[in-house]
C-alpha cells in the first residue's frame, strides 16, 4: 500500500526525503567528484511509516534523478541493490 507523498531532494545535502508525522524517511547518496558515479548508501524509514511504500518511492525518485543526470549508479545500501537489477 503506497501513500501519496511529497518527495523532496536537497542536492547540497545529498539526500532525498519524505516528511512523515514529524519524522523523515530518507535516501542518502554520495557523489564521486572525479567521475560521474553516484552511490546510494542508506535508506531509512521511521518505524511509524514502515510498510507504506516510502522507501520504494524514495529509491525510484533517486534512481530516476541519477539517470537523468547521467550518473553511473552504484548502491552499497542493500535495500537499493535489487532496484539496479531491473
Amino acid at each position: 500500500m503506497s501513500a501519496s507523498v511529497d518527495i523532496q531532494h536537497h542536492p547540497e545535502e545529498h539526500r532525498f526525503f519524505i516528511l512523515w508525522a514529524k519524522e523523515q524517511a530518507e535516501l542518502l547518496y554520495s557523489l564521486d567528484p572525479n567521475s560521474k558515479k553516484i552511490n546510494f548508501y542508506r535508506t531509512y524509514v521511521p518505524e511509524s511509516a514502515r510498510g507504506k511504500g516510502l522507501a520504494r518511492q524514495l529509491v525510484e525518485a533517486g534512481l530516476s534523478w541519477a539517470k537523468k543526470q547521467g550518473y553511473q549508479i552504484e548502491a552499497s545500501c542493500s535495500y537499493v541493490q535489487p532496484f539496479l537489477k531491473n
